[in-house]
């Protein structure tokens, strides 16, 4: 093998090597962010729930029987 051609070998490794890390680090962003998502969507689902549930009771308290 040239000396060149084992130079460009090694040119394409490092930016292979280099890319591979950064699609690495992104990978790792991502999936953290996906989890504080999934974090947030659970605890306003758990706060429309609680909500709905007061509001049902609430609202039949406070309805008006229909022969009014």
């Amino acid at each position: 093998m040239t000396t060149n051609a084992l130079e460009n070998l090694e040119t394409k490794l490092a930016y292979l090597e280099r890319a591979s890390a950064e699609l690495g680090d992104e990978l790792y962003r991502q999936r953290k962010e996906i989890d504080e998502l999934r974090q947030r969507l659970a605890a306003l689902l758990s706060r429309i729930d609680a909500s709905s549930s007061a509001g049902a009771e609430s609202a039949t308290a406070d309805e008006r029987p229909p022969h009014y």
